[in-house]
């Protein structure tokens, strides 16, 4: 049966899978009454919470408060986005999805695509004198390291790789559509000259795609591949193919911002080491690195915007409930520098040192206030209520004492503004009206809600606007494609505006610079941009409250009256909250 365009793909793959049969390959499932029981699969737990419910099609747990239909539960469970899950399913139960995803390729000619042009820079590296093989000497990187991760060079001729393929009889639209050539009228050319070439890999071992760090003077300084139908840089990490052996073993794995300090680490003896391809940490990424490990240490670089990205990372981690904490690099700016200068054991001194999530968080808000004045005092402790309120009630509860200690205000003042003093968000009819088509889940993740549209339009307007209120962070963007054009502006952006077009064009696929093309399109009234900004925000809070108000719901409906007392109560807490929020 195919899943045409005129249906639900989301809805056909659901109406052809049983979730009891699904799951129950990998969670063993007893009989409780309607349900089925078992040990959750996302956190480690002793007595069985965890319950499938076959009339429903869904699944939850009373323990970690996971819950979903099949599609989520395969996404969750493999590491895989919602195209990825829906291919499985779907290959398994005989759904045919061509053309249900536009765009679809055949993967493994792309895979073997790039394999052809990584042993093309591979070769270019190593069969005669080059600036890219002078430039990794010099950086310290040993033969058997630049062998183990596959690093090549590109030169700067206009066609060397395209000449390459060619001959191979590759077709220029396939080389298009990964990002390895460019074209200008009639004329073809290498999309990446003058580079180190880094081959990323997934965890399977194929090259999905390419990073170029530039030799010498030019911009981009490093240049990844586009995305397309086998590389999406919000589902991978650089170097987990090499270290996922070692993060298992070791219950850890370390992360860091670029390829170099993958590099130079791993050389170094520290082997648990991975990093982000250029965006800030996504939650994918997260669910990718929960496959191996719960324990996470961020050593991003000791400037502004290594902190910035690590404070930004803490709360995806957090959110999928892993346990963050943060290096900070004492001597040198970044991991590469430091593991060079002082050796494995020295860094090894450091992850000992790594800060917890809430240590970190409080510590960077502190930073910014002098403490002896009582007003600033007073501003601190309200930053750091906020990241409190963000915490599970153990941790506020730790860090409220630690708040009291250090700044001789009372426990119980700390915790009135802890519990009694959330702001309350008004006005929300034209936001209403902003909102749309959003409801329900972004089943292809290719359509951008309006409230998304209208935000990102006054992101590209004023740098001001990607700060965006830390209670929304997480679930600003239901839309794949949304939350794709978001990380692309806050990965590159400087302040600067209009954005630079150049740099923003080389951070997405063609089909999300489409869309971006059609979001600047959009008109936002002259002097009214912080009051939209404050209602598409309150919309979004208001959308979160009511997507957790079903999430209860469910749950609610699923618990046994005799086993899940305790759950079933503090549920019901949680749902007269949530309610009291939305009416507010």
């Amino acid at each position: 049966m195919k899943a045409g365009s005129g249906i639900n793909i989301g809805d056909e793959i659901k109406s052809r899978c049983n979730i009891v049969d699904v799951v129950g390959r990998v969670v063993a499932l007893k009989k409780a009454g309607s349900n089925y029981k078992g040990v959750c699969p996302f956190h480690n737990e002793k007595t069985p919470s965890f319950v499938v419910s076959e009339t429903k099609q869904i699944f939850t747990c009373f323990g970690c408060g996971a819950t979903g239909d099949v599609i989520a539960f395969v996404e969750r469970y493999y590491g895989l986005d919602f195209k990825g899950a829906a291919e499985m399913l779907a290959k398994e139960y005989g759904i045919n999805l061509d053309g249900a995803f536009r765009g679809s390729k055949n993967k493994a000619e792309l895979y073997e695509i790039n394999r052809q042009a990584a042993t093309y820079f591979f070769r270019a590296l190593r069969e005669r004198a080059n600036p890219g093989y002078t430039y990794m000497k010099n950086r310290g990187i040993s033969e058997e390291i630049l062998n183990k991760f596959g690093i090549g060079y590109a030169d700067d001729r206009w066609d060397s790789l395209y000449s390459f393929l060619k001959e191979k009889g590759i077709q220029e639209d396939k080389m298009m559509e990964l990002g390895l050539i460019s074209r200008s009228g009639e004329r073809y050319y290498d999309k990446f000259r003058g580079r180190v070439m880094f081959p990323i890999m997934n965890t399977s071992g194929k090259v999905i795609g390419f990073g170029g760090r530039m030799i010498g003077d030019g911009e981009p300084k490093y240049l990844n591949s586009q995305e397309s139908d086998v590389f999406q840089k919000k589902n991978n990490l650089y170097g987990l193919n090499l270290a996922s052996d070692t993060v298992r073993k070791e219950d850890a794995i370390i992360l860091v911002e670029g390829y170099m300090d993958v590099i130079s680490l791993y050389q170094g003896g520290i082997r648990n080491v991975s990093a982000s391809l250029g965006t800030a940490l996504t939650e994918n990424q997260a669910r990718l690195i929960k496959r191996y490990t719960d324990n996470v240490i961020l050593s991003y670089d000791a400037d502004e915007a290594g902190q910035s990205a690590a404070f930004r990372g803490l709360d995806v981690l957090y959110k999928e409930g892993c346990r963050a904490r943060v290096l900070k690099v004492t001597d040198g700016k970044d991991p590469d520098e430091f593991i060079k200068k002082n050796g494995r054991g020295a860094f090894l001194e450091l992850l000992d040192k790594a800060e917890p999530y809430g240590d970190f968080k409080i510590n960077r808000v502190k930073s910014r206030y002098d403490l002896d004045d009582d007003q600033q005092r007073i501003d601190f402790l309200r930053g750091a209520v906020k990241i409190l309120r963000s915490m599970k009630a153990v941790e506020a509860d730790v860090y409220i004492k630690k708040l009291a200690a250090e700044t001789g205000v009372s426990e119980g003042a700390i915790r009135f503004e802890y519990s009694g003093n959330n702001s309350q968000e008004k006005g929300f009819t034209r936001a209403e009206a902003v909102l749309g088509s959003r409801g329900g889940d972004d089943t292809d993740g290719t359509d951008i809600p309006p409230v998304e549209q209208e935000l990102l339009k006054l992101m590209l307007l004023d740098a001001r606007f990607t700060a965006i209120p830390d209670d929304t962070e997480g679930e600003l963007f239901h839309s794949s494609m949304g939350r794709v054009i978001y990380e692309a502006i806050t990965a590159i952006d400087d302040g600067k505006r209009p954005i630079d077009e150049y740099r923003l064009q080389e951070l997405l696929d063609e089909k999300s610079y489409g869309y971006l093309g059609l979001i600047e399109k959009n008109v936002i009234t002259p002097g009214r941009e912080d009051e939209i900004f404050k209602e598409d925000i309150a919309t979004v809070r208001r959308q979160n409250l009511k997507d957790k108000e079903e999430k209860i719901r469910i749950r609610i409906s699923m618990a046994d009256e005799d086993e899940n007392q305790e759950e079933i109560v503090d549920l019901m807490k949680q749902l007269m909250d949530i309610q009291m929020q939305i009416r507010k």
